[in-house]
């Protein structure tokens, strides 16, 4: 587990934007934290490392939205789902041709996908949080390396 304390919103953007900048097809990265941790701040940074240019919200009603870059990104707020993640076919875009980035995903642990990156995120101030980022599998390790420690 890599920890980072992110004393700013541009700090927070800057690791956002590099995770975004080395993603690649088929990673999954899961987002946990309270409400107001920042986790869809996290994924707009995200989306613009990975080249999209229209504005990233919350999906929260729609489950799901997907974006068009280098690589599509398919944002997921799974909030409402607890536990039924295999009933909508999420399985699909989690082993897909783009990145999916899961928000809540401790309510659907059973669907994920062994390999990936989980990232909790705790709000410590106004614009500052605690990053915990684990890489599990070969391929999250190397999207991990030579990040701010």
């Amino acid at each position: 587990m890599i920890e980072l304390e992110m004393n700013s919103l541009e700090e927070t953007t800057a690791l956002a934007l590099e995770l975004g900048r080395r993603a690649e097809a088929g990673m999954v990265i899961t987002l946990d934290g309270d409400l107001g941790a920042g986790k869809t701040t996290f994924t707009q940074s995200f989306a613009k490392g990975l080249g999209v240019t229209r504005h990233v919200n919350s999906p929260t009603f729609t489950i799901m939205k997907v974006y068009t870059g280098r690589l599509p990104l398919y944002h997921m707020d799974v909030y409402r789902l607890e536990g039924s993640g295999d009933d909508i076919g999420l399985e699909e875009y989690l082993n897909g041709e783009g990145v999916a980035v899961v928000e809540w995903s401790e309510l659907i642990a059973d669907s994920l996908p062994p390999e990936r990156l989980a990232i909790t995120i705790t709000r410590t101030g106004d614009d500052s949080r605690r990053f915990e980022l684990t890489p599990i599998g070969e391929r999250y390790i190397t999207l991990c390396e030579g990040l701010k420690s």
